[in-house]
């Protein structure tokens, strides 16, 4: 009998276990993946996390995971099938394995929605970019695109505009699905050019983005535009649709849950990108960790 379950091993995860281990819980981590660290480990420079400036995302997830070594966290790779409620304790159900508990923590992750176009998985981080405000700095004075027609789509445009010489918003319809106010914003930024009835067909470069092939629906034309970024801001996917017996999600699939990362499934806690948040970054998700064991050890005193 564990005294918490973590599954998933990105910042959420490893800082979880952190706690948890400092909190002497009886812990296990169940991760996935070959490393941990989660998204993070794709991103090629970090420059927004307190205390490490400009370091890589796998250099960051490494000395996450370090932390979580020294302390004595235990892992095991396994694949998480469900997640079920036993009254007293939980079960936690591998591929290979169950496991019980008395609480878990969900830090499922979520993955950045992808175009699907040339050149997005060879320039991933170098160009490519899913997140303005952890890699918009290393654009200063530069041209870049942002593509998508929401909320966070605007949001990132009107951030990357304070610094980039030019910003391309790319939309792929003829009207925003944002809000009013940010398109105003938008409209009336000067260095904010706005593309819509537009899509990105391809990403070229060498080493880096260096163009984006364009196709203009509408006038049914095909230009080339030299830009030095591209950020996809086209939506999130939490990591939730393949294990069973979650507590309640949203209608895009992420844990509902606040602050103490408590959900509906009483001793299950959510942590990170996969909860319903409004920022997520490598510092919310660390927080969420911390917070979900805090929660968690606080319903195991009380029991």
């Amino acid at each position: 009998m564990y005294d918490v379950i973590i599954i998933g091993s990105g910042p959420a995860g490893l800082a979880a276990a952190v706690y948890a281990m400092r909190a002497t819980l009886k812990t296990l981590v169940l991760e996935k993946d070959p490393m941990s660290g989660g998204q993070i480990l794709s991103t090629f420079e970090v420059d927004n996390y307190p205390g490490l400036p400009k370091i890589s995302g796998m250099d960051l997830g490494r000395t996450m995971r370090k932390h979580a070594d020294a302390l004595g966290a235990r892992f095991v790779r396994e694949n998480v099938v469900a997640v079920e409620d036993a009254g007293a304790y939980r079960i936690v159900r591998t591929e290979a394995n169950s496991y019980e508990t008395k609480t878990v923590v969900l830090a499922l992750g979520a993955n950045n929605r992808k175009l699907g176009v040339q050149g997005e998985e060879e320039l991933l981080g170098m160009g490519v970019s899913y997140c303005a405000t952890c890699d918009g700095a290393f654009f200063q004075g530069r041209p870049v695109a942002v593509v998508g027609g929401g909320d966070a789509a605007l949001e990132e445009a009107l951030f990357l505009a304070r610094g980039c010489s030019r910003v391309y918003l790319i939309h792929r319809r003829d009207t925003f699905r944002g809000a009013g106010l940010l398109q105003r914003q938008a409209y009336e930024t000067p260095n904010i050019t706005v593309c819509l009835d537009t899509v990105v067909e391809a990403i070229a470069g060498e080493e880096c983005v260096e163009s984006l092939m364009l196709y203009n629906k509408k006038e049914d034309k095909r230009t080339e535009l030299e830009v030095a970024g591209i950020f996809i801001s086209v939506g999130t996917i939490p990591n939730t649709q393949k294990i069973e017996g979650l507590p309640e999600r949203d209608e895009q699939g992420y844990v509902i849950a606040g602050e103490d990362c408590a959900t509906s499934m009483p001793g299950v806690f959510a942590a990170g990108d996969c909860r319903t948040k409004a920022l997520r970054q490598v510092l919310t998700a660390a927080a969420d960790g911390a917070n979900a064991v805090n929660s968690a050890q606080r319903y195991i005193y009380e029991r």
